[in-house]
């Protein structure tokens, strides 16, 4: 027996691609603009945001029955702070010169318009198992897009990844910076992120054109 059914493999699938939380429905484009310099930063924000979206699911799925409707945003709001203050506390035990570079990004998480609608959209109308479903596949469509964007900002603009050069010592003109190459100072730079969303909008697109009819 399979360990997902269909329908629950698409809840980790369909925000991948055809339903992503940033490039369909448009969802946390702030930190895909802000934090994408650097691929290390994407990463962690990636991660932080499946810890928050997938545990923060759960919770609100189990205590669906018993929040008044009339306070069930400010219950929201406690569960995911909570998480987030976990993921903070964490980040500046082992990762603290991260944890400055995300600085209030990671405070953000709190606000970011994709948890807080799956907490409304699904986790208040769906048990345990599919809300942590539902949570980790979105975190991760915007986890992977993150990471897209954060790799080729890096790349194109420092010539590195994760801090590591990859092209060459630009310096001593090493590599691909003997032939001529520069680093492309404007990548690193938020609009530089607006336009690689957009080419990875307009790609995915592109390859299914019921999307562009849709939307």
């Amino acid at each position: 027996m399979a360990l997902l059914s269909k329908k629950d493999a698409n809840l980790i699938l369909d925000p991948l691609a055809d339903n992503n939380p940033i490039t369909i429905q448009v969802l946390g484009i702030c930190s895909a603009l802000a934090i994408t310099a650097e691929l290390q930063a994407s990463l962690v924000m990636a991660l932080s945001v499946i810890f928050v979206l997938g545990v923060g699911n759960v919770v609100i799925s189990l205590m669906r029955n018993i929040i008044p409707s009339k306070i069930r945003i400010i219950v929201q709001l406690i569960v995911v702070a909570t998480l987030v203050i976990i993921v903070d506390q964490v980040l500046k035990a082992y990762a603290y010169t991260l944890s400055k570079t995300l600085a209030v990004f990671v405070g953000l998480i709190i606000t970011n318009c994709i948890i807080m609608g799956r907490f409304e959209a699904f986790a208040l109308g769906n048990g345990p198992w599919k809300s942590f479903l539902d949570g980790i596949g979105n975190a991760l469509g915007y986890g992977v897009i993150l990471i897209i964007v954060g790799f080729f900002r890096e790349l194109l603009g420092s010539g590195t990844l994760f801090g590591i050069p990859v092209l060459g010592n630009p310096i001593e003109k090493t590599g691909l910076y003997a032939t001529g190459y520069e680093n492309n100072g404007f990548m690193i730079i938020p609009p530089a992120a607006l336009i690689v969303v957009g080419i990875v909008i307009w790609v995915q697109r592109s390859k299914n054109r019921a999307l562009i009819e849709e939307n």
